[in-house]
């Protein structure tokens, strides 16, 4: 069943959001050559629980770890360990927050140290497929319209949309009603409504779409070995249209401002000892 949210339920989302974001903003910050994602894995939760957030991977289905640390290959849910990131590496950094019982959900792919400009091309594309994604997140569009935009952007540039993970609802659980693929056509499914609020997620291949799990039974990766992007934001859909409730002040795309919340829109511009922030 899909749950539409209250502005109430909507609000404590947001205030979670901002811890996910405060921490995978911090998380990019860091990454570098030499560091290991368990490293990483640390200090995410650390900084979670410091927040007053609880992270929500820990325990889900039995995953043990704070963040999903899936790197070049690896498309999603890479348990952090003793690997050791180098130069060139593509890491993509999947991050939950439960405050007050409502979760937040965001990822994006960073590159660690230098990178090819293969490899630039396709964290760029696939973070335009999911700001495309959001765009069709109006009320009276239909489900389907999110992953069509998504597709027709990826697949113009010659990259593999993922087929077997997908988008979804998302409120008091991670993972809630309706499933959002990244692919398909348009003018499908429900239609969208204020109060629904997605995690809307593209997984971007620079080769063929098809995955596999490794034997630790969650990595999945690329089947021919190719590199993976993934960025990922929870939106609501709002009186004033989609609303992004885990922005980041770092290695965000260009067009997010148009869908900041207005309660931060209203404290970024708060006069704050005599001189008003500006955006």
């Amino acid at each position: 069943m899909i749950t539409i949210k209250s502005a109430r339920e909507i609000e404590t989302m947001r205030r979670s959001g901002k811890i996910t974001s405060k921490t995978l903003g911090m998380l990019m910050r860091v990454a570098r050559p030499g560091m290991t994602t368990l490293e990483l894995d640390r200090l995410a939760e650390e900084s979670i629980r410091s927040l007053g957030g609880i992270p929500t991977f820990v325990g889900y289905q039995g995953y043990p770890s704070t963040i999903c640390a899936s790197v070049n290959d690896e498309v999603v849910h890479g348990m952090p360990g003793p690997r050791v990131l180098r130069d060139g590496d593509l890491l993509s950094i999947d991050i939950g927050t439960t405050l007050d019982g409502y979760v937040s959900d965001s990822a994006v792919t960073i590159p660690i140290g230098n990178v090819s400009a293969a490899a630039s091309r396709l964290m760029r594309v696939t973070q335009e497929s999911l700001m495309l994604g959001i765009a069709r997140m109006q009320a009276g569009n239909r489900l389907s319209d999110i992953g069509h935009t998504v597709q027709k952007h990826a697949e113009s540039h010659g990259y593999g949309v993922v087929r077997e993970l997908v988008g979804h609802g998302i409120g008091t659980k991670m993972h809630e009603e309706p499933q959002v693929p990244n692919y398909g056509p348009p003018g499908q499914g429900p239609s969208l409504r204020i109060g629904l609020v997605l995690a809307i997620e593209p997984m971007i291949t620079e080769g063929g779409y098809q995955v596999r799990t490794l034997r630790d039974g969650w990595t999945v990766v690329t089947a021919d070995g190719k590199l993976a992007a993934h960025f990922e934001h929870t939106i609501a859909i709002t009186e004033d249209g989609p609303r992004i409730l885990t922005l980041r002040d770092i290695g965000e795309h260009e067009d997010v401002e148009r869908y900041r919340p207005k309660e931060e829109i209203a404290a970024l511009n708060a006069p704050t000892g005599g001189v008003t922030l500006t955006r």
